[in-house]
């Protein structure tokens, strides 16, 4: 009988002790993830050449190679998910880390449970954005309350053909939002939706943003009809939203 379930995702492991990587494939193998682990940089190249990678485990920390090198690389090649390892005392490679493009961090040392679990927290995230960009990619324009955004022109206007000027990071955050109507978002759901139209939204940012987002398309700003908080929680579009396609 033929094996029908698909492949599980594939992570590819750097780092130099071989311990970590027995561990660490032992771990993700027995959690139905596969794994492949290797100690140098070249090598970390030439599986990439051969394989498809869902998901990068680097270590930076690595004799006689410049991790934070590796990882720039990584990124200008491909927009595969990096999760970094650094030292507890490493901030500074973290940050640069991060900033170079890396997805999430975890400091050495590390339980295999919460690897796992950034691991797959990092694959869901790239799943959803993937669901998302596909959605929105079948989708001309949307319409809420009085407004139609049209996707394609990047602009915003009510029912009497008045034009709002939106920022990047306005548009983003709002086609995140009418791309998930009746959801509430938190607010890391709203920078990996908002990354989607490459935005330079920052978290700190999100709050300012939506105040002015409010502003500029609700009655009352001061009682959102759309644009609504969810108190700890995120936010959630409230309005019925018609996609065009």
């Amino acid at each position: 009988m033929t094996n029908s379930a698909p492949l599980p995702p594939h992570i590819l492991v750097l780092d130099d002790d071989p311990a970590i990587r027995q561990l660490v494939c032992d771990y993700l193998g027995d959690n139905e993830l596969r794994a492949t682990a290797v100690a140098r940089g070249a090598e970390l190249h030439e599986v990439l050449q051969r394989e498809t990678i869902d998901l990068v485990v680097l270590d930076l920390r690595l004799p006689g190679e410049d991790g934070l090198q590796i990882a720039r690389k990584l990124r200008e090649q491909s927009a595969i998910p990096i999760l970094i390892l650094t030292g507890r005392a490493d901030e500074a490679d973290r940050v640069m880390g991060l900033e170079l493009g890396a997805d999430d961090y975890l400091t050495k040392p590390f339980s295999p449970r919460e690897l796992l679990a950034r691991v797959r927290a990092l694959l869901r995230r790239v799943s959803m954005q993937a669901s998302v960009a596909d959605r929105i990619a079948a989708v001309r324009a949307y319409r809420f309350g009085t407004w139609e955004l049209n996707l394609g022109l990047r602009k915003l206007r009510d029912a009497a053909g008045r034009q709002v000027d939106l920022t990047n990071g306005e548009f983003s955050l709002l086609v995140a939002f009418l791309s998930a109507p009746q959801r509430i978002l938190t607010r890391d759901q709203l920078l990996d939706l908002s990354r989607l139209h490459n935005a330079e939204v920052y978290d700190r940012s999100i709050d300012v943003q939506i105040l002015r987002l409010r502003r500029k398309i609700e009655t009352d700003p001061a009682r959102p009809q759309f644009i609504m908080t969810e108190r700890g929680a995120g936010y959630v579009f409230g309005a019925t939203v018609e996609a065009v396609r």
